[in-house]
């Protein structure tokens, strides 16, 4: 049985509006940073799962739509490294 680090990222869609967002490009505007633009802001969730990549890769798709996420308003895509023994 090997051990994996998944990363999720999670954003809303670019159709959502993301009044967060908003709020940060204002500060960075206020702050001197004019130049930036197009501020999103989402979620960052790190797990760790144990079994096969098959099943650890089924078993995070599954976690990833249906609790980490609304796939209706958000998008989200996720990293999966295998966790070397003794790290």
């Amino acid at each position: 049985m090997s051990t994996f680090k998944a990363k999720v990222f999670v954003t809303l869609k670019p159709s959502i509006l993301d009044p967060q967002g908003r709020t940060v490009e204002r500060a960075l505007s206020h702050l001197d940073h004019g130049n930036v633009s197009g501020v999103r802001v989402g979620k960052y969730i790190e797990l760790t799962l144990s079994g096969s990549r098959a099943e650890v890769e089924a078993q995070l798709k599954d976690i990833t739509e249906n609790v980490l996420s609304n796939p209706v308003m958000e998008d989200a895509r996720w990293e999966l490294s295998e966790e070397l023994v003794g790290a």
